[in-house]
């Protein structure tokens, strides 16, 4: 039984990571909870298929076709589609219609289905016809630019932009970190204090919620296949999303006064 992961990042201001899969002998796995959405395009018994998928907030278990190769591209958080928002994405997605090995129907048109070396030129693509939008406000907050927002219209808006909670996103993002690092064989302890956890327990609850794994099956790589990569790791993320950059306006405001 094998479920082999690779991930990369991208210097796409669109993309958040682009990933590979292939599964071997592998009924299903446990999903990990994600707050980006993405595309995903994969062959099993030389037929195509592509979905959206919506972020995840929560952990679950995903059945895995027997023998698939997959390709993913996460996008960047406060980027949606044209034709659904990513509100009404989360813990969903949507199966694309017409879809071959060489092709999928996205927003109308039809597309060439990338492999991983090729995300970033669909990316381009689609974003030129505007199929991918992005809010403004949430990409100047990620990037450590100042908005004229309060901290409540800031809240909407970063809702309305993503499906979840500026905390829910820093609660996720610090679970799946955590993940990794356990998965690479850090000591307990020692990602309770790197990654801001109360105790032990409060690391055990939100690995539980949104990795579906204890420590210590982290650790030891117990537990069946994961949707998670543990590395290469890149400054302790899988993800370029950082859940110490989700600050509300007031937040930064205070920060940038120190």
């Amino acid at each position: 039984m094998d479920l082999r992961f690779w991930t990369r990042a991208s210097d796409s201001p669109w993309i958040d990571n682009v990933w590979t899969c292939t599964s071997d002998d592998v009924a299903d796995m446990t999903s990990v909870a994600g707050e980006t959405w993405g595309l995903v395009f994969w062959q099993q018994g030389g037929a195509g298929f592509a979905a959206v998928t919506g972020p995840e907030s929560r952990t679950g278990t995903a059945p895995v076709p027997e023998g698939a190769a997959f390709v993913g591209i996460e996008f960047a958080l406060g980027t949606s589609l044209r034709i659904a928002s990513t509100p009404a994405l989360v813990d969903g997605g949507i199966t694309l219609p017409d879809t071959t090995t060489r092709g999928f129907r996205l927003d109308g048109r039809w597309w060439e289905t990338p492999g991983a070396d090729d995300a970033e030129a669909l990316v381009s693509r689609l974003v030129a016809q505007g199929v991918i939008e992005r809010d403004p406000v949430v990409a100047d907050i990620l990037a450590g630019r100042p908005v004229g927002l309060t901290d409540r219209s800031f809240e909407r808006r970063f809702r309305a932009a993503t499906g979840l909670t500026r905390g829910g996103v820093r609660q996720i993002v610090r679970a799946r970190t955590a993940a990794v690092d356990l998965m690479n064989g850090d000591d307990v302890a020692r990602v309770v204090d790197r990654h801001g956890f109360y105790d032990e327990p409060h690391l055990a609850r939100a690995l539980r919620r949104f990795v579906g794994r204890t420590a210590s099956a982290l650790r030891d790589g117990r537990g069946g296949a994961i949707a998670l990569d543990p590395g290469p790791v890149r400054d302790s993320d899988q993800r370029t999303t950082s859940y110490t950059s989700l600050t509300t306006p007031l937040e930064y405001a205070a920060q940038s006064r120190r």
